[in-house]
Formats: structure tokens, C-alpha cells, sequence
């Protein structure tokens, strides 16, 4: 069997780098959009909220106001809690530095 020429190992080398170079970039911009989603999904959420507390707010009943507050509160932690969470997970899950 002949040997193999130094162009062809050459040409492996080359295409494994510009396979390595779009693996760093398709990783980078995941982080990006996961960021994004994440971001988006939590600032959606508490402005739902929001105009849910004052939707009850409105009723000038205090009962109401102040179930809807509790309730709002509630939710603004747990999304906060969940978008912190999903924000720390996901990186080591797919084996990536977290983002800072």
C-alpha cells in the first residue's frame, strides 16, 4: 500500500479546523439565543403579571388586590428562579463554561 501524501493529510487537517472553527461558532451563538429566549421568556412573564396585579388592583376590592399581590409575587420568584436555574443547567448539561 502506498504511503499516503502530505496533501491529502493536509487536506483532512484543513477540514478538520473549519469543522472545529463552525462547532466554536454554532456554540457561541446557542448561548446566545438561549440567553435571548431566556431574557425574553422572563421579562413576558413578570409584564403578565404585572398587569394581572393591576388588573385586581383596579377592582378597588382589597381582598382581590391583595390575593392578586400574594399570587404575583409568587410568580415573578418562581420565573426568577426558574430562568436563574435554566440559566445555570443548560451550559454544564451540554459542557459549556456558563456564560458571564
Amino acid at each position: 500500500m502506498a504511503p499516503k501524501s502530505n496533501s491529502i493529510i493536509d487536506s483532512v487537517e484543513a477540514a478538520t479546523e473549519r469543522v472545529a472553527d463552525i462547532h466554536e461558532k454554532s456554540v457561541a451563538t446557542s448561548k446566545k439565543a438561549s440567553e435571548a429566549y431566556m431574557s425574553s421568556y422572563e421579562k413576558a412573564v413578570v409584564a403578565l403579571v404585572d398587569t394581572y396585579e393591576k388588573a385586581a388592583t383596579a377592582t378597588k376590592v382589597d381582598w382581590v388586590a391583595s390575593i392578586a399581590s400574594l399570587q404575583a409575587d409568587a410568580s415573578r420568584e418562581l420565573t426568577r428562579a426558574y430562568t436563574s436555574t435554566v440559566r445555570e443547567l443548560v451550559p454544564e448539561m451540554f459542557g459549556m463554561a456558563a456564560a458571564s
